[in-house]
């Protein structure tokens, strides 16, 4: 019984939900062959959950002043984006803190 993680794989089904969660890719600043660090892929996840969410609060707030051009639909869709986008990025962190529990109680 193996229990390896493709790393690759996950990398490509993280991508693959923030691209259905209408997050941009992240931008990388390294060449793809020297690989991408994980740390830079997780701070841009969580910088891009939170400007979508400070996005949704301006728009909700614009509408709420009433100004012109905002629409009820647009807000809507705008929070419903940022809520799914929280809500992959908290289901990530579950599974990275199941995968780090899984490690540490692994015999050495």
């Amino acid at each position: 019984m193996s229990n390896s993680i493709d790393s690759a794989a996950l990398l490509s089904q993280l991508r693959e939900m923030a691209s259905q969660a209408g997050i941009p890719p992240a931008k990388t600043e390294k060449p793809e062959e020297s690989g991408t660090e994980f740390t830079q892929v997780l701070k841009q996840s969580l910088e891009n959950v939170n400007d979508r969410k400070q996005s949704a609060a301006k728009m909700a707030r614009a509408f709420e002043l009433g100004e012109p051009g905002v629409e009820l639909s647009q807000v809507m869709v705008e929070m419903q984006k940022a809520r799914i986008s929280f809500e992959t990025l908290s289901q990530v962190r579950k599974k990275l803190v199941t995968a780090y529990q899984e490690i540490m109680n692994m015999p050495v």
